[in-house]
């Protein structure tokens, strides 16, 4: 008799390779949420909850990846695109878009185009961010 083949949920499975993640979003709850997922999967998570603080984040530290919101107040995930991409730096970082806002698929095509990586929707299956950050 033929031995069955046991699949594994991935809630049970560690990374391989550790990686250096800035998540940017002003929703607390989410950055708290994601960021004990991603610790808990052996990755390293930064924490910037506002634009500015995230752009600082990435002009002092290198990153694997960078998760950003696109809707914030004041400076959001467009005007870091913006920032990056003005200053020649965007193409340094792996940015996926990560937003819960009613962006038009042209708009997220645009961001793409100037350099971020690909885009997530929110809310987003936990197994799909794992492998739409390489981990």
């Amino acid at each position: 008799m033929k031995q069955p083949i046991i699949l594994y949920h991935m809630e049970y499975l560690k990374c391989d390779i550790m990686m250096k993640v800035l998540l940017i979003d002003d929703n607390e709850s989410i950055t708290e949420m994601m960021s004990k997922y991603l610790i808990g999967k052996g990755h390293e998570c930064t924490v910037a909850n506002d634009g500015r603080n995230g752009l600082t984040r990435i002009e002092q530290e290198k990153f694997n990846v960078i998760l950003l919101d696109l809707a914030m107040p004041e400076f959001t995930g467009v005007d870091v695109i913006e920032h990056l991409y003005k200053n020649g730096s965007i193409g340094k970082h792996k940015i996926i878009l990560f937003t819960a806002s009613s962006i038009t698929d042209e708009e997220i095509q645009k961001l793409i185009k100037k350099g971020a990586h690909s885009c997530l929707k929110k809310p987003v299956k936990l197994e799909v961010l794992l492998k739409t950050i390489g981990a």
